[in-house]
């Protein structure tokens, strides 16, 4: 049925727009999502009159809150830098949902998106008519679907994949990874996931695997007891990051060293991996991404020794120097017209806390405003306490998104704060406003949702790719 199914998709594809207006038809992301649609059993339904492509390649599962994107696209150059064919999934995108289904760093292209998608939801169709799925695949069981398709048609080495939410009930948690990768753990997606950390942790903690190895770092205590307690229960292979993370101390500031040709701190350290010193460099700005680059390093380094033999600590040092990760403390410079912009980001209070750190790391005395906007079920109030206080003004803006909080609303959660709050209709605005007011010589902090961030990057032709 699979195979007469596809042969048909090939001759009557649908075009790529129309495949993305379908896929946005089932409610984008969490916006239309209701419980019943975490449910791995539906997930594996639909696998499986696919033929099982997510079996048809090695992987890398990496949950967590925050840095689990960084984490991922880092492992992934390195493996890339090692010469082997990697795939990438990550969610969401800035600008295209394209950017979100990678290999060696190229998203996928349109004409294969369509032709995918077209298989994918001509098969969930049929499931539904003849009662095997009780309704549609939401909109990212059927983006995994289509990423695992489209990984097992390009036979790849391996795929590192970023879990959408949680762990334990996510779509990407059909496959048997070879390491489970933990990233720092904080509050996010409460209605969700739970109202404490511990709650969190045990979703995130859902993608370790008995026996299988697991790369971790110590975090907070609560986050630490879950995670120690599955691994034990599961008799898991814990693999600690630590050694690979460099001490910075005001004692040891040459770690950071500034930029070149951008504001903020990049690391720039020795490190002794697999037996040899290499010199890490890693293009993504900001303290907390020493975590995120040492969680990579230790998963690189596991996968050398199950048999990616071709991970050496040259490719490892290559690949983490090559590392691309849009909208993460990425900067535009300034022109002679116009004001330096930090895209950042920055959607929950752990996030907010990181960019802070690195803008008062990397800017001192300068006219500063901030362009803001979040999902509603985000911790406004906390995230604008952490951030507007550093702000001469903050434009709050809002996206085309049905989760999204109005300028309005950002301004009556954060009226704690004594700053300056502007309300923007749009992100155009917001920018125009603020970069007319701060002038060439002053600094634009674009933050909040990843939507608001890529509807800013696209804005202004900053790079996404």
């Amino acid at each position: 049925m699979l195979r007469l199914l596809e042969a048909a998709t090939s001759d009557s594809s649908l075009s790529y727009e129309t495949a993305i207006a379908r896929m946005f038809a089932l409610g984008h992301e969490l916006a239309h999502a209701p419980s019943h649609k975490f449910d791995l059993a539906h997930m594996r339904v639909l696998l499986e009159a696919l033929e099982h492509p997510e079996r048809r390649f090695p992987s890398v599962l990496i949950a967590g809150t925050n840095g689990k994107g960084s984490t991922a696209a880092t492992l992934a150059s390195i493996l890339a830098a090692s010469g082997y064919q990697t795939g990438l999934y990550t969610s969401p995108h800035l600008v295209r949902i394209n950017e979100r289904v990678r290999i060696n760093g190229r998203p996928i292209a349109d004409d294969d998106f369509a032709l995918i998608h077209d298989l994918v939801d001509r098969t969930a169709e049929r499931l539904v008519s003849e009662a095997e799925l009780p309704w549609h695949p939401s909109f990212f069981e059927m983006l995994t679907a289509i990423a695992f398709e489209y990984f097992a048609r390009q036979k790849l080495d391996l795929a590192v994949l970023e879990v959408g939410m949680g762990g334990r009930l996510d779509a990407t948690n059909v496959v048997e990874p070879r390491v489970s990768v933990i990233t720092d753990i904080s509050l996010d997606h409460q209605k969700f996931l739970g109202d404490t950390v511990a709650q969190i942790a045990r979703e995130k903690a859902g993608i370790i695997r008995p026996g299988a190895a697991v790369v971790t770092l110590p975090q907070t205590p609560e986050a630490n007891d879950v995670i120690g307690n599955t691994i034990l229960e599961l008799g898991a292979r814990p693999i600690n990051a630590v050694p690979y993370v460099p001490p910075v101390s005001p004692k040891s500031a040459h770690y950071l060293a500034p930029g070149r040709g951008k504001a903020g701190y990049v690391a720039h350290y020795p490190l002794q991996v697999m037996g040899t010193e290499i010199k890490v460099e890693t293009p993504l700005v900001g303290r907390h991404q020493l975590r995120n680059t040492a969680l990579a390093i230790a998963t690189a380094v596991e996968l050398a020794g199950q048999g990616w033999a071709a991970i050496t600590p040259s490719t490892i040092a290559r690949g983490i120097r090559e590392t691309h990760w849009a909208g993460r403390f990425q900067v535009l410079p300034a022109t002679s017209e116009h004001p330096e912009v930090v895209f950042d980001v920055a959607h929950n209070p752990a996030g907010a806390w990181a960019l802070r750190s690195t803008l008062a790391a990397a800017y001192e005395e300068r006219p500063l405003v901030i362009v803001f906007g979040a999902m509603r079920d985000k911790a406004i109030p906390e995230i604008a306490e952490i951030l507007f206080p550093l702000a001469d003004r903050v434009f709050a803006t809002h996206v085309d998104n049905p989760r999204a909080a109005t300028p309005e609303e950002i301004r009556v959660a954060s009226r704690r704060v004594t700053v300056e709050i502007e309300e923007a209709a749009d992100v155009p605005s917001a920018l125009a406003k603020a970069r007319a007011l701060v002038g060439t010589r002053g600094l634009v902090v674009v933050t909040g949702s990843i939507y608001i961030v890529g509807e800013a990057m696209r804005c202004l032709r900053a790079r996404i790719e």
